[in-house]
C-alpha cells in the first residue's frame, strides 16, 4: 500500500481512508496506473460493481482527505442508503478567489455535464440534478476566502463547479477557472471531516483529517506577511 494513503479506522465493516491528492478512487477508460481500489486490495468489499467494490462515494483526483469504504455486501448496502438520505456529514476545507459577502450561505443550484467540456460540470448542464452545497466563511484574506464547505448532496465536482458558478473558484483549480499560485498544483479542496452512524452498531462515528502539507504551505502564503 501506498505510504501516503492512510487507513484511519478499520473493523469488520468498513475502512475510512485519508486518500493523498493524485490518486483516483476507482479504475475508469480514461486513467491507467494504480487507483484505490488496487492500493486496498482485499480490504474492499461490497457493492454489484467488480471493478468498485466497496466504494460507496469518491474523491476526485486532486482533492485530498476522508473517505469511507464497506468491507461487505450489508456495509456497503446500508453505507449507500446514509449516502442518499443524507445522513452522512462531509466537510471539505477549501481556498476560494476572492472576499465572499456572506459569511455563511448555501449554494442551490442544479449540476449536470457541460455540453462542450466534457470533462466538466456545469449549472443547468446535461441531465442536471439537484446540489446544494454549504458554506462558512473561516477567514477573510486579502485575495481570498477560506471556506469550510458541507455537502448536503454529492454530484461530481459539486464543491468545484458550485463556487465557480458564483464568480469564486477554488484556488488551483485551472479545470474551473482558479489560479496556480501560491505554490499549488492542484485545486484547495480537503475532505476534513467524515461523521456518519455505523451500519452494524449504530454508533455515531467521526473522524477529522488536517490539511495536508501542500494546502497549508498556500495557506499561509495567502495570508501574506505575518
Amino acid at each position: 500500500m501506498s505510504e501516503e494513503l492512510r487507513v484511519v479506522h478499520l473493523d469488520e465493516a468498513l475502512a475510512v481512508v485519508d486518500k493523498p491528492a493524485g490518486m483516483v478512487v476507482h479504475p475508469a477508460p480514461s486513467h491507467s496506473g494504480p487507483t484505490l481500489v488496487d492500493e486496498l486490495g482485499d480490504l474492499l468489499g461490497g457493492g454489484a460493481d467488480p471493478e468498485r467494490p466497496g466504494i460507496v462515494h469518491r474523491l476526485d483526483k486532486g482533492t485530498s482527505g476522508l473517505l469511507v469504504v464497506a468491507r461487505s455486501d450489508e456495509a456497503h448496502a446500508a453505507l449507500q442508503r446514509r449516502v442518499q438520505r443524507r445522513e452522512v456529514e462531509r466537510i471539505y476545507l477549501a481556498l476560494a478567489r476572492g472576499r465572499l459577502s456572506s459569511r455563511t450561505g448555501t449554494i442551490d443550484a442544479p449540476i449536470g455535464r457541460a455540453s462542450r467540456q466534457r470533462h466538466r460540470m456545469a449549472v443547468s448542464g446535461a441531465a442536471s440534478r439537484q446540489a446544494r452545497t454549504h458554506f462558512e466563511v473561516l477567514e477573510l484574506l486579502s485575495a481570498e476566502s477560506y471556506l469550510e464547505v458541507r455537502l448536503e448532496t454529492g454530484r461530481t465536482h459539486q464543491i468545484r463547479a458550485h463556487f465557480a458558478a458564483i464568480g469564486h473558484p477554488l484556488a488551483g483549480d485551472t479545470t474551473y477557472g482558479g489560479e496556480r499560485k501560491y505554490g499549488l498544483e492542484r485545486q484547495f479542496l480537503h475532505a476534513h471531516r467524515l461523521a456518519f452512524d455505523h451500519p452494524l452498531s449504530g454508533e455515531r462515528i467521526s473522524f477529522s483529517s488536517e490539511l495536508p502539507d501542500d494546502l497549508a504551505t498556500a495557506l499561509e502564503a495567502a495570508r501574506g506577511p505575518a
